[in-house]
């Protein structure tokens, strides 16, 4: 049987919801309930549901979408290329975007998201995540909304995995 990897936690359940209401308290002034919330499938979906909960609870109530994009697949680094497995399910042209994301790591999935809802004829563009890691160079585009300044290590939980794994842990822990 394989060693257990070493768990240490770094953000607990109640911290994550306290920044999730924070950042919908900074989101739902520039947006309206005609915003498209768009999730990056499959690791935002965490945080995507408690951040439309949470504008919804401050009343805003933003439209819903999912495109899934993938560039760790089972690995804990990039393999610096986007794999698109489905797009947008709903018609964006001249609506205002909102992508959700879980960690802006090397900003490839992000820039090309951007770059979709773009050429889907998207009005604006505004990008959220939950989390930024630092990273050696530049990236573009910065979100526009970030909740945590995470450290450079390997997340894991609250929608974060490793290989599929530990994505349902309530805490933010980094894996040792």
């Amino acid at each position: 049987m394989a060693d257990q990897p070493t768990l240490t936690v770094l953000l607990p359940e109640a911290e994550v919801a306290r920044i999730v209401a924070g950042l919908a308290r900074r989101i739902a002034p520039v947006t309206d309930d005609e915003t498209v919330a768009a999730v990056l499938l499959t690791g935002g979906l965490w945080f995507a549901a408690d951040l439309t909960r949470a504008l919804s609870r401050i009343g805003r109530n933003l439209r819903f979408d999912a495109l899934w994009l993938a560039s760790y697949g089972d690995e804990r680094e990039s393999r610096g290329r986007i794999d698109v497995y489905a797009p947008f399910q709903r018609p964006i042209a001249g609506r205002k975007m909102l992508i959700l994301d879980d960690v802006f790591d090397t900003g490839l999935s992000l820039a090309e998201a951007v770059r979709i809802a773009r050429e889907a004829g998207a009005a604006e563009v505004l990008t959220c995540v939950f989390a930024r890691k630092p990273w050696p160079l530049p990236r573009a585009p910065e979100p526009d909304f970030v909740g945590w300044e995470a450290p450079d290590r390997f997340l894991v939980g609250y929608g974060l995995d490793h290989a599929g794994t530990l994505r349902g842990l309530p805490d933010i822990c980094a894996l040792d």
